[in-house]
């Protein structure tokens, strides 16, 4: 085990699959001579040349246009967009192209091919550079969708995304990149797809977060812990192939649960786990499901106001209090 960022996870996970595999290729903008608007493809040039490691010009569509020729062609592709808001330059390869090509060719061809994205707010990016845009993939058939919270997961996630033979949206929230943990050394550590992660066991409560806003429920577990409420923390880890199981049998048990998302509230995955409990577990329920999200406005630039449309420690401590105090 070794305590790395979550930034040197990826790409330890990126040198790891391109030693074993030739045809796992990475282009996108800035990441080769720069290596990644984020340092993520850091050495990744030095080590692998131009013919594997590729800058591209400002054209996102182009970019995972030519990743999926390239998968249907034989490689594995890992393009990386700047950052998940360019990625709605490219939403018809995406939707149109990237998530149908296997099954409109009846499985005659697979389309092995990874799209990194970094996203999120909280870092002052303003309106246009701070959004979680997770549901926009995760509501398409055909992609899958994995958004690791720990370092851990970040490395054996993507490995497991690139060892798959169908097209996956790999998201990185940004305030991550410098957080730490162990990290398996061993260069076969995968992480499977549709299997959630239990960060804490607990009795009382069942929260329910992925990426940053798992780490945050942990975090708000234990002020909630100094109160005398037992909270259960799961990380879905990946959002298509998701994990019902883990938050149900959860819930069932618990008999309470808050759902923390930082997307919009509005159409937000929030809103379609609260509606899997409330099917599932109606007559083991004590309280009504409770959502932590985003606010439905645009990011602000303004650090403060920023703060307050993101969800924080203190609003999902509020939200399981919540569930002691109302009368239903």
């Amino acid at each position: 085990m070794s305590d790395m960022t979550y930034r040197d996870a990826i790409n330890l996970a990126l040198k790891e699959e391109m030693r074993r595999d030739p045809n796992v290729v990475i282009f996108g903008e800035d990441v080769a001579l720069y290596e990644g608007s984020f340092k993520v493809t850091r050495g990744l040039l030095s080590e692998f040349g131009e013919e594997r490691v590729r800058d591209c010009p400002i054209s996102e569509n182009t970019i995972v246009g030519v990743a999926v020729g390239a998968a249907m062609g034989g490689l594995r592709p890992v393009p990386e967009l700047m950052t998940v808001n360019f990625a709605l330059l490219a939403m018809d390869q995406i939707v149109n192209h990237m998530a149908k090509v296997r099954y409109m060719f009846g499985g005659q061809t697979v389309l092995p091919m990874v799209i990194r994205m970094p996203g999120g707010g909280g870092s002052q990016l303003g309106a246009q550079h701070s959004q979680s845009l997770e549901t926009y993939f995760m509501h398409c058939p055909g992609l899958r969708v994995a958004y690791p919270a720990t370092p851990a997961d970040a490395k054996g996630l993507l490995k497991t995304a690139i060892r798959d033979d169908n097209p996956v949206i790999f998201l990185e929230h940004e305030i991550l990149y410098n957080s730490k943990g162990y990290v398996p050394d061993d260069p076969e550590f995968l992480v499977p797809f549709g299997k959630a992660a239990i960060l804490r066991e607990g009795s009382d409560v069942t929260i329910v977060g992925y990426g940053r806003m798992s780490i945050l429920a942990l975090q708000a577990a234990a002020e909630l812990e100094k109160a005398g409420i037992s909270c259960e923390v799961i990380d879905l880890r990946t959002l298509n192939p998701l994990d019902e199981e883990s938050f149900i049998s959860s819930a069932q048990r618990t008999g309470r649960a808050v759902i923390v998302e930082e997307c919009w509230r509005t159409g937000g995955l929030g809103g379609d786990l609260a509606s899997r409990i409330s099917e599932r577990c109606f007559d083991r329920l004590l309280a009504p499901v409770k959502r932590v999200s985003g606010l439905d406005v645009p990011m602000p630039y303004s650090r403060k106001i920023e703060k307050i449309c993101i969800p924080q420690v203190n609003t999902i401590v509020q939200a399981v209090h919540d569930l002691y105090s109302e009368k239903y």
